[in-house]
């Protein structure tokens, strides 16, 4: 797999340089300082290819991670037809700059969703956690959502109902602060006003609405994306569950299934992130990878350790070194590198897949950065040579 690693541009705490000591081979980034719906200029986007051109050996831009889709175009109202041919403009300028693979989301408000964003691990370092008490707190007594008390069961609720008797001032802060930490690299900036006003947006739809608009936009894409030669890909929700009463459409392999099976096409396919769908008990790499391998066009290598028992149809977890989890990432990694073989094997120029290692837990250095939730140098490092190891030991 061809190992990239995410940048988030010049403002990032993690350096080209530093990017080349780690022996990444390509980068991933996107442009989140143009406000959603708008277009990615040819103009902004060679401006991004220079940056990591000047310093990175040969280093080049590989997989846009993410062209924003609007919640206009989520709703399919206000703005939603102009976005939409924004969006065409963006990827033929993305084409043109030599770029063949776009991710996307099609998460409604929020983009992943974490409760912690620093929690103290046992070997001294911190990672990223989603507490489910703790959301179940925010969403019933800070954001106090008129419907909330139906999507927790009793018994969570007065769980709930005790955590937050127990947070102080500055700790509910902090948890707003930290769920709406969602979009990284982005620069808006919400309060719970301003939750509640996109909530509302969305009163009315539910999952096979949203889904349906997610449809709707893919057959005005797609077949632009074809004709360019580029390879869309959908990134799965984080977590793989309903939070704020809002549907959610890509959370399952049968979500999956059918998006690929309703538009059957080159450029309508899949970004794998087992970090995502691993929260879910039932996930199933190597059978995913069986089945749908085909339309994968991007990897997230991460792994999740769930810290409860499902409640109310949802678990808490938190973000665990690459070869800790929950997901067998070794029979994960192997099932990857045997689709690449049958790419390879069929003639298919997209035979070797773009891989990252997606999150990590922050280690030695890391703790004195607080950079990027999620994104550090060392724990991402770590990650990347343990996935290294087992690519290597595979072909070996």
């Amino acid at each position: 797999m061809r190992q990239t690693w995410r940048w988030f541009g010049p403002n990032d705490t993690v350096s080209i340089s530093e990017m080349l000591q780690a022996r990444v081979e390509d980068v991933v980034s996107a442009l989140h300082h143009v406000p959603t719906g708008e277009i990615w200029t040819t103009t902004e986007i060679n401006k991004r290819q220079a940056a990591i051109a000047a310093d990175s050996s040969g280093l080049t831009w590989l997989v846009v991670e993410s062209l924003p889709v609007s919640e206009d175009i989520k709703r399919r109202s206000g703005n939603f037809q102009q976005h939409i041919e924004n969006y065409k403009i963006s990827l033929t300028n993305l084409a043109e700059a030599g770029i063949e693979v776009v991710c996307y989301n099609f998460m409604p408000v929020l983009d992943w969703t974490r409760t912690e964003l620093r929690r103290r691990m046992p070997h001294g370092g911190t990672a990223m956690a989603f507490d489910l008490v703790d959301f179940a707190a925010f969403d019933l007594f800070v954001l106090e959502r008129d419907e909330a008390h139906a999507d927790f069961d009793q018994s969570l609720i007065a769980d709930a109902q005790e955590r937050f008797a127990q947070m102080s001032e500055p700790g509910k802060a902090a948890l707003l602060d930290n769920l709406l930490k969602g979009l990284p690299g982005a620069t808006e900036s919400w309060n719970l006003a301003d939750i509640r006003a996109h909530l509302a947006a969305y009163e009315g739809i539910d999952a096979e609405g949203l889904y349906e608009n997610l449809i709707a936009f893919l057959r005005e894409v797609v077949p632009h994306a074809e004709a360019l030669g580029l390879r869309l890909c959908c990134h799965p929700d984080d977590p793989p569950f309903p939070l704020l009463g809002l549907p959610r459409v890509m959370s399952t392999f049968g979500d999956y299934a059918r998006l690929v099976a309703d538009l059957d096409s080159p450029a309508n396919g899949i970004t794998f992130c087992t970090g995502s769908l691993g929260v879910l008990p039932d996930f199933d790499p190597v059978r995913f990878i069986e089945k749908l391998g085909s339309k994968i066009h991007f990897v997230h290598l991460r792994n999740t350790a769930r810290d409860s028992a499902e409640r109310s149809g949802r678990s808490s977890f938190h973000e665990a070194a690459h070869l800790e989890g929950d997901t067998d990432m070794a029979a994960t990694v192997r099932a990857l590198m045997a689709e690449q073989v049958r790419r390879r094997a069929a003639g298919r120029a997209d035979w070797q897949l773009p891989m990252r290692p997606d999150h990590g837990q922050d280690l030695l250095s890391d703790l004195e950065v607080q950079g990027m939730p999620g994104y550090p140098l060392i724990g991402r490092m770590r990650g990347l040579a343990e996935l290294r190891g087992l690519m290597a030991a595979f072909a070996h």
